[in-house]
């Protein structure tokens, strides 16, 4: 009599340590798929799946008319005073011209010409597909480059991009098993490399490129968390 009551306790210990196990294994394959980039931040999922705050993405900048490159041969410390706020900057990036445009408070002050992924048209769903990705994104952070001078880390994938890449895999577009990728920045050409860009050669594996002398302009200007806007 006094053993069935020690029985359903093993048996309750036992299934508690089940479900501690199958928590942590499940745990454990969730930040695996992190890490590979099948799965999103689980703190962006509410986002991802329009639980709250669910917006379509709005345009942030006005684009320039024509496509000629706006003050090129200036720069930028006789267009903006050197103590404006950085928080102002931003970036509009348009990959049918080729152009790159600073704007302060919105406005346009200077355009570069800048390439793209070698599989320039279309926008980025995942990885190794040579894309440069179009959205709204910011600088998550910079810092020199040991073969293209600087390098404007941008946060791919963000909420937005998420969305894309779930939406392509369920429309077939996507194969399921392919990660969204990542590590995405601005950044320059390898030394004596700059004819790349006049000649609108979309040589990298989806990052815009600037010559060198460009990108070290635009380092000086820009922060961490600086908006930069990529239309088609």
């Amino acid at each position: 009599m006094k053993q069935e009551p020690l029985r359903k306790i093993l048996l309750h210990h036992q299934q508690i340590i089940i479900i501690l196990l199958l928590l942590i294994s499940g745990s454990l394959l969730y930040l695996l798929l992190v890490r590979l980039g099948l799965m999103a931040p689980i703190q962006e999922i509410p986002q991802i799946l329009c639980i709250k705050n669910c917006q379509p993405e709005q345009n942030f900048h006005t684009p320039l008319a024509g496509n000629q490159l706006l003050n090129y041969d200036n720069p930028l410390e006789q267009l903006i005073s050197k103590n404006s706020n950085k928080k102002k900057i931003s970036i509009l990036i348009e990959k049918s011209q080729h152009r790159l445009t600073l704007y302060y408070d919105l406005k346009p002050i200077k355009s570069y010409s800048v390439v793209f992924g070698s599989n320039s048209l279309g926008d980025k769903y995942g990885e190794g597909d040579k894309k440069t990705p179009e959205g709204i994104l910011r600088i998550r952070d910079l810092y020199p480059h040991p073969q293209w001078s600087k390098f404007m880390w941008l946060d791919y994938p963000n909420v937005q991009s998420w969305q894309k890449h779930f939406q392509a895999k369920a429309d077939g577009k996507l194969a399921w098993q392919i990660s969204i990728g990542g590590e995405v920045g601005i950044h320059g050409v390898p030394v004596g490399a700059d004819k790349m860009i006049d000649d609108r050669y979309n040589w990298t594996l989806g990052c815009p490129s600037l010559k060198n002398k460009d990108i070290d302009e635009l380092y000086q200007w820009v922060e961490k968390g600086t908006v930069v806007e990529i239309l088609p």
